[in-house]
């Protein structure tokens, strides 16, 4: 529900005809309206009972008096119609419905309402309408506020005339977290007095409640990863310097075992870090020239030894030409190192990953450089694709730990991806491979020059 507009709007359609200017056409003409008027009044009225008193049909006392009712009959009208605009006197009403109470109420940018100390509507802004629909101007709040918080700090702000503060859970079509402040303001009364009004404003907490419910499950699952490798080291450096402390065969196997959690605990770190970093600097696109081709050669190069162990042959189809888009080298390293890297482990049962770039159009028809790495592994069931990019989600756990993932593989991508203004696209049929491509923006001509 919107709010009222209100009835006093200036403008050169409103001005009353009052304040129009006029042409002189009397000796009168310099008077407002109502002002010459009562004055011809005034002087038909003297003319009328001089001629009755001349000629004796009225006594001249009696004629006096009756010439000052009919001044006062024909003056006072007049000023009562003169009164400033802006004065309550002219608004007919109590000074808090004033127009500019009303305009400043509803240019708060949070839902907010004027209430009078019986708990009725004065103004209200559209915000909070479209928070509580059966709010109405006149009509006591309650009746469309039925959480029992809001009700009871209401209560309390008008018994004792102090701030409330309060938090509450909002159950509606969508789960949110609201804190209400009321604040007592005390306004002018029609008569020169004072008296105490309730200014409700509502802060949508929503946003830092779910930003904080992310902080503890990153928190908790970052521990959990952690703890994990610290574990088994703990544990095998205690049985390193107990029973297997002369068993030669044992202490290489748990050295080796000892190595390879090392290794994951320090990648997991390595990816927290540049999750972290790529995050601080999200709002900062690249503005470096660079080429796409070079780079992605650069991984499948690196990957080889990677390739041949899991028996996967890397194919790439690259144009000949350069490939320029605004990016940051390092990360587009770290990013195609994630979805080459991924196709080697959960797709080597295919026994090739293809690497392709090609042009395209966005959705929105801009041209955009396209990245597509497929395998012909088992591919991903449809129910977990929406998640993917979830940090620390994974299909299935006890593959990707034993492949040595931390489960923050595609989340970096996706956040590199948003920082160079791309996107990133899955597709998978299962049995029959995955494929995800990175879009970026392609470069202007004349800058990739």
């Amino acid at each position: 529900m919107a709010t009222q507009a209100p009835d006093h709007v200036t403008g050169p359609q409103q001005i009353p005809a009052r304040l129009a200017q006029r042409e002189p056409s009397s000796i009168f003409a310099p008077w407002p309206d109502r002002l010459r008027s009562s004055a011809l009044i005034l002087l038909v009225a003297g003319l009328v009972l001089a001629a009755l008193a001349i000629f004796g049909e009225l006594q001249a006392a009696r004629a006096v008096a009756a010439f000052v009712c009919i001044a006062c009959a024909a003056l006072v009208p007049w000023r009562l119609h003169n009164v400033d605009a802006s004065s309550p006197e002219a608004l007919g009403g109590n000074p808090v419905e004033a127009p500019a109470v009303s305009a400043m109420v509803a240019g708060m940018p949070d839902p907010s309402m004027l209430l009078d100390r019986a708990g009725r509507v004065i103004h209200l802004n559209a915000a909070a309408a479209q928070l509580a629909p059966a709010l109405r101007k006149n009509e006591l709040a309650q009746f469309a506020l039925r959480s029992p918080e809001i009700i009871t700090a209401l209560r309390q702000a008008i018994s004792t005339l102090e701030p409330q503060r309060v938090s509450f859970h909002d159950h509606g079509p969508v789960d949110r977290w609201m804190e209400l402040s009321i604040a007592p303001v005390t306004v002018p009364t029609m008569f020169g007095g004072k008296d105490t009004c309730m200014l409700m404003t509502f802060h949508d907490q929503t946003p830092l409640r779910r930003i904080e419910e992310m902080r503890a499950d990153f928190v908790a699952n970052a521990s959990h990863e952690l703890r994990t490798p610290l574990a088994a080291l703990s544990g095998f450096i205690d049985t390193l310097q107990g029973p297997a402390r002369d068993d030669p065969k044992a202490r290489d196997r748990f050295l080796g075992i000892m190595h390879a959690q090392a290794t994951r605990m320090a990648r997991l770190i390595d990816d927290l870090l540049s999750l972290s970093r790529v995050e601080l600097s999200a709002h900062v696109r690249p503005n470096a020239q660079v080429d796409l081709i070079p780079i992605i050669r650069q991984v499948a190069d690196g990957l080889e030894v990677l390739a041949k162990e899991r028996q996967v042959k890397i194919e790439t189809e690259l144009p000949d030409g350069p490939a320029m888009i605004a990016g940051d080298r390092e990360e587009l390293l770290r990013l195609f190192e994630n979805l080459i890297e991924n196709a080697l482990k959960y797709g080597a049962s295919g026994g090739r990953v293809i690497v392709a770039l090609t042009t395209a159009s966005a959705p929105e028809g801009t041209p955009e450089i396209q990245v597509r790495v497929r395998d012909f592994g088992p591919g991903i069931p449809p129910e977990h694709l929406p998640r993917l990019t979830e940090r620390f989600y994974r299909v299935s756990v006890g593959d990707s730990r034993a492949q040595g993932g931390t489960g923050l593989g595609l989340s970096l991508v996706k956040h590199i991806l948003n920082r160079h203004r791309g996107r990133l696209v899955i597709e998978s049929v299962p049995q029959e491979g995955a494929t995800f491509t990175a879009c970026f923006p392609q470069a202007r001509a004349s800058a990739a020059q």
